[in-house]
């Protein structure tokens, strides 16, 4: 069991790595008043992060509903 946890793992990790060589651009971003460059490896990571923990709180709060009498 651990490992295959840790052949998935490195498969992931080279996936990640993969993306990340190959998406090196740099990318603005204008939002209101600011203005900055990042590069899109980092851009789609960050998004992605912040899709999942939304999607955890939105999903721990319907979970604190259900509970609730």
């Amino acid at each position: 069991m651990k490992k295959s946890r840790t052949i998935v793992a490195l498969i992931l990790l080279i996936t990640v790595l993969i993306f990340a060589i190959q998406n090196t651009a740099i990318v603005a971003i204008q939002f209101l008043f600011w203005e900055f460059s990042v590069p899109r490896s980092l851009l789609v990571m960050l998004l992605l992060g912040i899709g999942f923990g939304i999607g955890l709180l939105a999903s721990s709060i319907a979970a604190m509903r259900k509970k609730e009498p």
